[in-house]
């Protein structure tokens, strides 16, 4: 039975690749505005499940839930525009573009601009561009590099890039935001400002799952623990609870059961 609170809903998912099981009859909900963290040793299938939420695979069995709606069948650029958005493990930015135009390019998806229109050059759309670009600025400033904007995305630190990703994940309005590694490679001080950042984007009704490595951060930011080994679903929970959990110390921690 579908939850009003419940904004997005796995049930029963399963996927395989090549007769590889990786991921088996997984079934958790996150509910609107909270923070949920997804963990799990390296292959537990963590990245194939945000590939499946995302729509850049399909699953073989189960159904994904979005708003109260089946979203299996739905296409990438679709299930942007009903409000789901992420980052990736590894920073993809458009690197021959300014900081202000790759936060444009995550825009695009709010715009009504086509190819005849962009020629024409029509009224409204010059008011969309500058609309906009404004945002555009807004969400620089939400990360801090407004002072930035003019420079290429490379010639950005590493840890500036995170947070220029972040900024471009969030100017397609998403109502769920996947966060793959979002602290992956940052020093203590850039954790804890991207740990402010997420706090922030989650005050203003975003939801949040997040897959990340560095347990401190995780546990401290999470409000709920979702644990997988080997494409299972092993334990679910507070964060107290989850780092009590014997089958979590085994599986994940590498701690033998008592």
């Amino acid at each position: 039975m579908t939850n009003n609170t419940n904004l997005l809903e796995i049930r029963n998912i399963d996927k395989s690749f090549g007769g590889v099981q990786a991921l088996s009859d997984i079934d958790f909900f996150l509910e609107q505005g909270s923070i949920t963290g997804l963990i799990g040793p390296n292959g537990a299938g963590k990245t194939t499940l945000f590939n499946l939420i995302t729509g850049l695979f399909p699953a073989d069995k189960g159904e994904i839930r979005f708003g109260g709606r089946p979203i299996n069948n739905f296409r990438v650029n679709e299930l942007v525009r009903l409000g789901i958005a992420r980052t990736f493990q590894n920073v993809e930015l458009f690197e021959s573009m300014t900081v202000l135009e790759n936060i444009l390019v995550g825009l695009h998806t709010r715009t009504r601009c086509g190819i005849i229109e962009s020629i024409f050059r029509f009224p409204y759309i010059r008011r969309e561009e500058q609309q906009a670009r404004e945002r555009a600025i807004e969400l620089l400033e939400f990360v801090g590099l407004q002072d930035y904007a003019d420079r290429t995305s490379t010639d950005l630190p590493f840890g500036w890039q995170r947070l220029l990703e972040l900024a471009r994940a969030m100017a397609s309005k998403p109502r769920l935001l996947l966060l793959d590694e979002p602290a992956a490679g940052l020093n203590m001080s850039e954790t804890g400002r991207l740990e402010e950042l997420i706090r922030k984007v989650r005050d203003q009704g975003v939801t949040i799952l997040l897959v990340e490595h560095d347990m401190n951060l995780t546990m401290s930011i999470s409000e709920k623990i979702v644990v997988l080994d080997q494409g299972r679903k092993i334990a679910e929970g507070p964060p107290r609870e989850v780092q009590t959990d014997e089958a979590v110390m085994a599986a994940y921690l590498g701690k033998a059961k008592s």
